[in-house]
């Protein structure tokens, strides 16, 4: 019971860092993702670059972190589906670090720019680097956010380890952000506008809901006993 009760602390910690590091990386990313983003070196802004690189690397260990740490509860319901969860949450993981090297790369070019030395060549470098960024961002916190979170939340309202409303709630959150990439990336909404923001916000207050609620209340530990006992008898 000790055990279970410093995991759920644990997770509710990575679900924590990986929604205060993700927003920490998207404000410290703003010079390079503007027009203007060849000079961001020049404006004195690198730290402040290497800074959001610093989160989301925080954020690609929380990510893996809830994947480790929960895996153990949900597969105790359907070890397959738990496998497809850890697995999308891999992917997400690996996506974001896919947008991480974008960034760096996006620094270089701005560190080794000197004006009217091939400009337009770097430009273009730079709307690629760019484009990568944005597809990876699609791809991972939006739509491999939303398989996962859709899975686990399914796994968790299976379960009863927590509370049912709150698992429907997060298989809520996990269609909307899904949704929102999907109108993303077929241009209907932009990747940093209003409507998307409220669309995929929900999932982000599931995920501190649910880490307050591991952190205060712990998992259900009579229903994780039948569970097991459940396991080991078959």
């Amino acid at each position: 019971m000790k055990k279970d009760r410093m995991n759920g602390i644990l997770i509710g910690c990575f679900y924590i860092v990986a929604a205060v590091s993700a927003v920490i990386a998207v404000l410290l990313y703003e010079p390079l993702l503007s027009d203007n983003w060849i000079i961001t070196v020049a404006n004195g802004l690198e730290t402040a670059i290497l800074m959001g690189v610093v989160s989301d690397i925080l954020l690609i260990i929380s990510a893996v972190g809830t994947a480790v740490m929960l895996f153990p509860y949900v597969r105790l319901r359907n070890e397959h589906t738990a496998l497809g969860y850890l697995c999308f949450r891999f992917m997400e993981a690996v996506l974001i670090a896919i947008g991480v090297l974008s960034m760096l790369g996006l620094l270089s070019l701005s560190s080794n720019y000197e004006a009217g030395n091939n400009e337009a060549a770097y430009l273009s470098l730079g709307n690629v680097l760019q484009a990568i960024h944005a597809w990876a961002q699609i791809l991972g916190p939006n739509l491999m956010l939303g398989i996962n979170t859709l899975l686990y939340s399914y796994l968790l309202y299976k379960t009863d380890i927590v509370p049912k409303s709150l698992s429907l709630f997060g298989m809520l959150t996990a269609v909307l952000v899904f949704l929102a990439g999907l109108l993303n990336m077929f241009g209907i909404i932009g990747t940093f506008s209003a409507l998307k923001g409220v669309i995929a916000l929900p999932v982000g207050v599931y995920e501190l809901s649910l880490a307050a609620w591991l952190m205060i209340k712990g998992f259900n530990i009579e229903k994780l006993k039948a569970l097991r006992m459940g396991i080991s008898k078959g």
